[in-house]
């Protein structure tokens, strides 16, 4: 599949409550025995019903144990993922549910224009779907070219401190972003990037996170709307930002997968850098800079 695409490399504590307006699921299809399923998110706004649905059957051709989509997708796009995903002649190994973009009411603009509309959503997982213990969050511009299986096997890979899992934004230093342009603190050498995003959810909601806006540690829902506020004239990235500079902070609380798990052009815009898809592969495809 990969060699067919033309990939072109040219304080206040605010309480739990206050934080998030929970979105409330509007449809869901059940295809699959509730056993043990690898939870998937995405969030789909504009023109992105065909990407997001050639990614979702990518997910389900590859993978072996049966996945739970979440879907969060503005209300025009939901009938038209209804009568397709209703179609799915994949039998057994798939559910999914729709559910509306929502926001903190209080902050709701502000979130919504954060870099390009509805990416912020992802933010707000943990805090929306509260009885899922983990979760994967991709973009819409990713193809699975292994099982998701294999990708979620890394959270039994996490130590007692890691809440979630990324790929760094850059290999090399030379013609990174973050350490050349940023404005903001970041993870690492060169920042990770968010479009492919393992979580624990459970840990995540759990734990209270060190930041530079209060000596008190920060839960999820508490740390979101401060650090937009301190940060919001600084960041470029939107919400890919907000993360680095969460996890700047707690280090710990990061667990970093190759490169391979999250390959885009910037791998080979300026000659090949990603030596693990080299050497075994591209495992997850992301086509960002409008490759595909």
């Amino acid at each position: 599949m990969a060699q067919h695409l033309n990939l072109q490399c040219h304080m206040e504590r605010r309480s739990k409550k206050a934080a998030v307006a929970l979105s409330q699921p509007i449809y869901g299809y059940m295809k699959t025995h509730p056993s043990e399923k690898m939870h998937l998110a995405v969030v789909a706004c504009g023109e992105r019903l065909e990407e997001t649905v050639t990614m979702l059957r990518s997910a389900i051709i590859f993978s072996i144990k049966p996945l739970q989509f979440h879907i969060f997708a503005e209300d025009q796009l939901h009938e038209s993922f209804k009568d397709i995903l209703d179609n799915f002649p994949y039998e057994g190994k798939v559910n999914y549910t729709l559910y509306p973009i929502t926001f903190p009411n209080e902050s709701a603009a502000e979130w919504k224009k954060l870099f390009k509309p509805c990416a912020s959503q992802r933010l707000f997982l943990p805090l929306i779907l509260k009885n899922v213990d983990s979760l994967l969050y991709v973009d819409t511009d990713i193809l699975f070219l292994r099982p998701v299986d294999d990708i979620w096997s890394f959270l039994g890979k996490f130590n007692s401190t890691q809440v979630a899992a990324m790929a760094p934004e850059h290999e090399e230093p030379r013609i990174g972003w973050y350490n050349r342009f940023a404005r903001h603190p970041y993870y690492g050498a060169t920042g990770v990037n968010s479009g492919v995003m393992l979580m624990n959810m459970t840990r995540i909601r759990r734990k209270y996170f060190k930041n530079d806006m209060t000596p008190v540690r920060l839960q999820w829902g508490e740390i979101l709307m401060p650090l937009l506020k301190k940060y919001k004239l600084n960041i470029t990235w939107g919400d890919q930002d907000l993360l680095n500079i969460m996890f700047f902070h707690n280090p710990e609380s990061l667990y970093v997968f190759p490169c391979q798990w999250n390959y885009r052009p910037d791998h080979c815009i300026y000659g090949s850098n990603c030596k693990e898809a080299e050497e075994e592969g591209i495992f997850i495809l992301h086509g960002n800079r409008g490759v595909y």
